[in-house]
């Protein structure tokens, strides 16, 4: 709880777990104390909280006005080979053969329906050499299936991925490569650098909205010291106030920012459309899983922000409109910079009517009354984007 807001978190007490097929971070021993709380994505297990009563507005705010350091579980699958592109064209529903090398692009899949399977961003580390960066939910077999025939391998990297996001994020990095940081190093560009020593790929992605960078571990050309790279990162972030947060700050700050998470929020059944992400679907490109579908799917989008001044959305709480239930939250958290509660609110019709922005609809808290909330577009906060795309001057950002 924070002031008069609660951040609500529901106890099970102790569930003892087998590590069968469940990937530790090697970054853990760093961090995990005997009341760090676990989440599974990926089959990976990453810290949601240091502590079962932890208050994530403090390091949401050092996310905001300084850098914060995350270990997360988003998991990077390699397309190697020179059917490389041909193969993610076919899955993927943007361009990818024209990407250029040191450049990333988010790229949604879909099935033959039109639904969307699976998003993540695509990355182009050489000529025939991509990664994958994935959502949650298995993919690999996905690919696997549709390389049949093509010169092409899918494999799993065995990549961990840390995040390193806020304003200060360039220059922690401009540190730990020992300065020299290039200023055409932009958003969704990425390269090779050495990182504290470590030849490792870098790419300007992250999940808060906020300027940052992504460090993925084993994209070199040898394997990463995991404690090398950890205790070198925190030396080179110290003279910029740089901790380590669990994914509690982050998670806050994403919703703002209107990112959107697979399986959740993009629920099963969703199209591109529907989830209001259209716009990365290129139905001028060549044939690819779902292209049938989508030429003639339903555009009326689903998926809208949600603004409350009295209550926190919770998931799966309904939403009313003209008396009625009309949908469900698929996730929801206080906005500390907002002072309002923020969700995304999945319709099961579409609305009435194009303008949708601005309208007053009724939510239901956990104990059934309704409160007036809005409408609203994504994202929440820094409506233009343009936080993650701050230049690099050389000097700072």
């Amino acid at each position: 709880m924070t002031g008069d807001k609660h951040y609500y978190v529901e106890s099970f007490g102790t569930v003892k777990l087998s590590a069968f097929r469940i990937e530790q971070s090697p970054f853990a021993h760093r961090y995990v104390t005997d009341e760090t709380v676990f989440c599974l994505y990926c089959d990976r297990l990453y810290p949601v909280k240091m502590t079962a009563d932890e208050d994530p507005v403090p390091n949401y705010w050092k996310l905001r006005r300084g850098v914060m350091l995350y270990d997360v579980p988003e998991k990077p699958l390699e397309v190697i080979g020179p059917d490389a592109g041909r193969l993610l064209e076919k899955v993927l529903t943007c361009r990818v053969e024209a990407l250029p090398v040191g450049r990333a692009r988010y790229g949604l899949a879909c099935r033959a329906d039109g639904t969307i399977l699976m998003d993540g961003v695509v990355m182009r580390l050489a000529g025939d050499r991509f990664w994958y960066v994935k959502a949650n939910g298995e993919f690999q077999s996905w690919l696997e299936a549709h390389a049949i025939g093509l010169d092409v391998e899918v494999r799993d990297p065995r990549s961990r991925v840390l995040q390193i996001q806020g304003p200060k994020s360039l220059q922690v990095l401009d540190a730990a490569i020992g300065g020299g940081l290039p200023e055409d190093f932009k958003y969704f560009h990425a390269d090779f650098f050495d990182v504290c020593g470590q030849r490792l790929w870098v790419s300007r992605t992250g999940w808060t909205g906020e300027a940052g960078i992504e460090i993925y571990c084993n994209s070199g050309p040898a394997p990463t010291d995991h404690d090398a790279l950890w205790v070198g990162l925190l030396a080179c972030g110290e003279p910029f106030g740089m901790e380590f947060s669990s994914s509690s700050s982050m998670g806050l700050r994403r919703i703002e920012s209107g990112i959107l998470d697979n399986g959740t929020d993009i629920e099963g059944g969703s199209t591109p459309y529907g989830a209001g992400l259209g716009q990365f679907v290129k139905l001028d490109k060549d044939d690819f899983i779902g292209r049938d579908a989508l030429e003639t799917a339903d555009r009326s989008q689903l998926l809208f922000g949600l603004v409350c001044a009295t209550a926190t959305p919770e998931a799966g709480r309904a939403v009313h409109l003209d008396g009625g239930p009309v949908g469900h939250m698929t996730a929801g958290s206080w906005s500390p910079t907002l002072d309002a509660g923020i969700g995304y609110v999945r319709f099961d019709a579409p609305l009435p009517g194009d303008d949708w922005n601005g309208k007053t609809v009724r939510l239901h808290d956990r104990n059934g009354t309704l409160h007036d909330a809005t409408l609203d577009t994504l994202p929440f906060v820094d409506k233009e984007k343009q936080l993650p795309r701050v230049a690099w001057s050389g000097s700072g950002s």
